[in-house]
């Protein structure tokens, strides 16, 4: 299979690699609107062009390693940098690519293993990243079946929503309505057991009791 150029895309590690910070620091500065939205969301997944990437060098105290950038793309040698989304080839992850041969996701991470399906063009943050058209032309040449509507679903920008990721907040739960305490009674001596139903009463409804010896 010939050998095609990829646009250079970053995850939160690859930028969290250029900039010093740790990964949570990229996601951090996605929640606050410091990074710009994704470029592409494949496989549930969020990615940026470098262009986009690079937007944040210098600001504030974000500044690019340009040692580390030029490792980066050295280590993709048939990268290219992009400087609009819209130029952005059609990039699937492995989601994408099951959907497209009529998979699962579990099966192309079998055949992944099993070296039976193109070579990813792209890693980024630890997922593989193929270009449509890499898993189309192995497709034929293997002879699988091509889903054709999700071909022209992706082709039109057409993708799965992304799901959240994290632990979903459960909506706290309503508690029950305190009942109001019932006015305040006095007993005298002779009125013992009437004083005992009474505290037991209110004991029972979850309230305290102040007792207050009088003359």
């Amino acid at each position: 299979m010939a050998e095609v150029r990829v646009p250079f895309l970053l995850g939160h590690a690859e930028i969290a690699f250029l900039f010093h910070v740790e990964r949570q620091t990229s996601q951090r500065w996605r929640t606050e609107g410091t990074l710009d939205e994704p470029d592409l969301i494949a496989s549930g997944n969020p990615y940026w062009l470098l262009s986009t990437v690079m937007r944040l060098d210098g600001e504030g105290d974000r500044k690019v390693d340009h040692e580390r950038l030029e490792t980066y793309k050295a280590a993709i040698p048939l990268g290219h940098d992009l400087q609009d989304k819209e130029q952005l080839p059609v990039v699937v992850g492995i989601q994408e690519a099951a959907r497209v041969l009529g998979q699962d996701a579990q099966a192309i991470s079998r055949w992944r293993n099993r070296q039976r399906i193109a070579e990813a063009d792209l890693f980024v943050s630890g997922s593989p990243l193929w270009l449509l058209e890499t898993i189309l032309e192995d497709g034929r040449q293997r002879e699988r079946t091509i889903v054709a509507s999700e071909v022209t679903a992706l082709r039109a920008g057409q993708r799965a929503p992304q799901k959240p990721r994290g632990r979903r907040l459960s909506p706290p739960k309503a508690r029950p309505p305190r009942p109001s305490p019932p006015p305040a009674q006095t007993f005298t001596s002779a009125e013992h057991d009437a004083a005992a139903e009474f505290l037991n009463s209110v004991l029972a409804q979850g309230l305290s009791v102040t007792i207050k010896p009088r003359p």
